[in-house]
């Protein structure tokens, strides 16, 4: 494997039976549709999903928004559509400027970019977005209790920083991010790292706090830039950020860490 992750092929994938992955999430945004407010609209979208995601509310989101000449903010109501399987384990979010598809059940990477192929498609013809504003793929895996203690022979030394030392047996909280361009993909990916309190979390959105001290390891992939919505080109651009992000996964682990989790290497 190359030294640096941001480069170059991925490393072949190494399943892990009982991977710490926490969530897996891909979205898409695109300009305003003002049409998904309405049932009517959304309906025949519904109708092709509704074999995999049998459940759907409809939800409303406040929106702070600051208006130009205005002395105060002004909070507005806006209508999402949440389609859930049976088990409440995937769940779909459409909005008026955004699709988005994410699991606490990932399974493998061929089956959870089939199901945003399969949006991407849906999307496409019954929404017909007019443009990508952006795209991005995020993984967030999380240690707990026994692998925590172990850190040190499971992650890389480079993202240890103070928990490399004596000074983690006294540490509450230790978070680290960076931004990074990736050139082959004319993306960026956001990393964000470290040990987290119990009962807190650095983003209550995507990672439910616990009540134990964890390592959080939260890698983000995202192409921003306004162009033509292709269905196919962006799924095939959703599993190119899914690789990276995987090869920057590999780079920060070490082969006690795939072992730990059932990783046959």
């Amino acid at each position: 494997m190359r030294d640096s992750p941001l480069i170059g092929p991925p490393p072949a994938e190494v399943p892990l039976p009982n991977a710490p992955l926490i969530r897996v999430i891909a979205q898409v945004r695109f300009p305003l549709v003002a049409s998904v407010e309405r049932r009517d609209f959304v309906a025949p979208f519904q109708e092709s999903l509704r074999e995999e995601y049998a459940i759907l509310r409809q939800d409303s989101v406040r929106n702070l928004l600051l208006l130009p000449g205005q002395p105060t903010a002004e909070v507005r109501s806006s209508s999402v559509w949440r389609f859930h399987d049976l088990d409440r384990r995937w769940r779909v979010t459409l909005a008026a400027d955004f699709l988005s598809l994410e699991t606490d059940r990932y399974t493998s990477r061929a089956d959870f970019f089939g199901r945003f192929d399969r949006l991407l498609s849906a999307l496409e013809a019954y929404v017909k977005p007019g443009a990508l504003d952006r795209l991005g793929v995020r993984y967030i895996d999380r240690l707990t209790g026994e692998a925590l203690e172990r850190l040190p022979r499971l992650v890389r030394p480079a993202l240890l920083g103070a928990l490399g030392t004596p000074l983690m047996d006294h540490a509450s909280l230790s978070v680290s991010e960076g931004v990074f361009d990736l050139p082959e993909e004319s993306s960026e990916l956001r990393a964000r790292w470290g040990l987290v309190p119990a009962h807190e979390t650095v983003d209550p959105n995507a990672i439910v706090a616990v009540d134990e001290p964890s390592w959080v390891l939260d890698l983000d992939a995202f192409q921003q830039g306004e162009r033509a919505f292709d269905g196919q080109q962006v799924a095939g651009q959703a599993r190119a950020l899914a690789e990276r992000i995987y090869a920057f996964f590999r780079w920060s682990v070490t082969g006690d860490f795939l072992r730990h989790f059932g990783g046959d290497l």
